[in-house]
Parts: structure tokens; C-alpha cells; sequence
């Protein structure tokens, strides 16, 4: 077991908690043995109803997978240790998603990449008011995995482009607006939660528990936007979505010119201002990706998915240089190889997909 990881049975509740709280709860490869080596324990065990899975601290559930771990993997030549830690959690993914117990996940605070991974393929997913969750693989020249592109594949619209390419970070109503959550609970009562599951009275379900303590959330920023989110991320390419929101944010005031359509002329401006900044490899990856999970007809196929682009990604100059910039050297200032959108071949994602790869992740 993981010094990171607690896990605890009581009142046939099967209580884990991701136990990092000074790294935001930051998934190490030893926390992903851990916690799959929980899940394997508890399928059988007859004390064992129901799982909650969270993390401690009240700053977040989970940060996503530890990048300076990843890193190391990525620039030392252990691609296939990297590969090994990539397997192992989406297995991890996949067996939360079809455990045949019900998982409760709570993600109060910051969750996102890896934290996603966790929480978002369970089977009731609560979020705070605290919550801020995200998929901000692109912001490191990566693309988001975990099952991650089988969810924003599933978002309204257009979202699920929008959310994986700018890396837009939701709250709470935007995450159930968006099919990352699915209940509104508010952290001052997440003992109180805690305590009813464990007494499981009528009614008995753990969804039903949960709906005790849901409240409503407050409007979605993230739906107010789902107009010109749908008009311009629906765009054959990057460089035509950019024309699009460049488009839309200069249209003149008076065709429209109310507080909300100026606010989304201001986003559309943002949204194309920061694509431009962004690895232009990494989001031609993940557009293709997100739009082909559209296709695929499970989570597992999603999965084996992102690991070919993932495994595809460990040898990009683009990936290195992310980590180093937003997360080793910290100067924000990433010099991206090639620098335009215009530089990258048609087939690039084609060809990202079809990268070989000693096996896959179900293999």
C-alpha cells in the first residue's frame, strides 16, 4: 500500500482516499498500483457495499497524474516505463467504470487529468462548490487521456472541442451541464453525506443518498456559451475554428450588441488568443481524437485510443518542452516545434494513431 493512499472498511462502506494533499493529491505510479490493488480487493469482499473514493485536504480531489514523474519518464529514455504507468491507470479507469459495486466519487476542489480519470467514470460523481475541474493536457503540448476524450465526446455540442482544446476549466454547474458530474453537494455537508452512506437508511441506494444532499446548481457559464461554441468549434480544423471565433468576435456591436453577446464576442476573442499560443500539434491531436471517440463504441476503445496517441506523444519535442515550461523551469514561454498551425501534415493525427506500439492496454 501507497503512503499516499488510506483505505479503510466500516459499515460496509469502503472508504479511499488519495492522501497527497500538499501535491493536490498528484497520482504517482505506486498511488495507481495502490489504488487498483483497493478496487481488486474489494470486488469480492462481502463488507464491502459501497465505495467512496476522495482526497484529503479541501484544496482538491485530485491534481492529475504527477507530470515531473512523467517527465522524467519522458526525457530519460523510459518510454516504456511511461507506457507501464498508462496501462496500469487506465485499467484502473475502465475497472471503476464496470466495478460491480457503486463508487461514489467526490471531487471537492481542483480535479483534474488523472483526477478525471478517477472520479468521472464513476458511478455517482459529486462536486462542490469548490469544484474546479478541467482537462488541460493541451497547455503542456499532450492530449487529454484517462477516458477523458469519451467524456468531452459526449458533452452538448460542441463543448467537449471546446473544453479539450482551450483546456476551460468548470464548475460545478458547468461539469454536470458538461456530463462530468452529476450531483451538486456542498462541502459543508459532505460529512453529513459521508455518515448517510454509512447508515444507508431508506432510501438505500447510494444515488438516492446522494440526491438527499444535492442542491441546484447556479447558472452554467459553460451553457451560456454553447451558441457560438457550436458555431465555431464546429469547424473542419484548428485553423478554421480560430477563423471562426475571430469572426464571430469582430462581429459589429449592433448585430446584437447586448451585454451577453458582447461577453461572448470578448470569450470568442480569448478563446482564439489562446489556441494561438497552445502547441499546434498537440491540438490537431486532440481534436481528432476527441472527434473519433465520437465513433467508438466503448470506454475501452476510448482508452486504447489515447494510449496510441499518448505513447505517440512520449517521443514529441512538443510534451518536453510543455512540462519544462509550465511545470520544471516555469517561464510559460514554450517554443513549440513547428510554431504553426500551417507547418503540421494533413495526416498528422492519421498518422499519431497509427504509431506502433508493443501492445495495447487490454491486451
Amino acid at each position: 500500500m501507497s503512503d499516499h493512499i488510506s483505505a479503510t472498511v466500516a459499515d460496509g462502506v469502503g472508504h479511499v482516499t488519495l492522501n497527497r494533499p500538499k501535491a493536490l493529491n498528484a497520482l504517482s505510479y505506486d498511488m495507481i498500483v495502490a489504488l487498483a490493488e483497493v478496487f481488486d480487493a474489494w470486488r469480492d469482499d462481502s463488507e464491502v457495499a459501497v465505495v467512496v473514493l476522495d482526497g484529503a485536504g479541501d484544496r482538491g480531489f485530485c491534481a492529475g497524474g504527477d507530470i515531473r514523474e512523467l517527465h522524467g519518464f519522458a526525457t530519460s529514455g523510459r518510454a516504456a516505463e511511461a507506457q507501464t504507468f498508462f496501462r496500469t491507470e487506465y485499467r484502473l479507469n475502465a475497472t471503476i467504470a464496470r466495478y460491480p459495486k457503486p463508487v461514489v466519487a467526490i471531487m471537492d476542489g481542483i480535479t483534474m487529468g488523472g483526477g478525471i480519470g478517477l472520479a468521472g467514470h464513476a458511478s455517482v460523481r459529486v462536486v462542490t462548490e469548490r469544484s474546479r475541474l478541467a482537462m488541460p493536457e493541451t497547455r503542456i503540448g499532450f492530449t487529454p487521456d484517462v477516458g477523458g476524450t469519451w467524456l468531452l465526446a459526449s458533452a452538448p455540442g460542441e463543448l467537449g472541442v471546446h473544453l479539450a482544446l482551450n483546456s476551460r476549466t468548470m464548475d460545478a454547474a458547468d461539469a454536470i451541464h458538461a456530463g462530468f458530474a452529476d450531483a451538486l453537494v456542498p462541502s459543508e455537508s459532505l460529512p453529513h453525506l459521508l455518515q448517510a452512506l454509512a447508515e444507508r437508511a431508506d432510501p438505500g441506494s447510494p444515488a438516492e443518498i446522494v440526491m438527499l444532499f444535492d442542491e441546484t446548481p447556479g447558472p452554467s457559464p459553460l451553457a451560456a456559451s454553447r451558441d457560438w461554441v457550436d458555431a465555431c468549434y464546429s469547424a473542419p480544423t484548428v485553423s478554421g475554428i480560430i477563423e471562426r471565433l475571430r469572426a464571430f468576435a469582430a462581429t459589429p456591436a449592433g448585430e446584437g450588441g447586448a451585454d451577453a453577446a458582447a461577453s461572448a464576442r470578448e470569450q470568442a476573442a480569448a478563446a482564439a488568443d489562446e489556441l494561438e499560443t497552445l502547441s499546434p500539434t498537440a491540438l490537431a491531436v486532440t481534436l481528432g481524437a476527441v472527434r473519433r471517440a465520437r465513433t467508438l463504441p466503448r470506454l475501452e476503445d476510448a482508452l486504447e485510443q489515447e494510449f496510441r496517441l499518448v505513447s505517440w506523444f512520449l517521443g514529441q519535442a512538443d510534451l518536453h518542452e510543455g512540462i519544462r515550461a509550465q511545470v520544471i523551469d516555469k517561464d510559460r514561454t514554450p517554443a513549440w516545434r513547428p510554431g504553426a498551425l500551417a507547418e503540421l501534415p494533413a495526416d498528422l493525427f492519421e498518422s499519431a494513431l497509427s504509431a506502433p506500439v508493443d501492445r495495447g492496454v487490454f491486451d
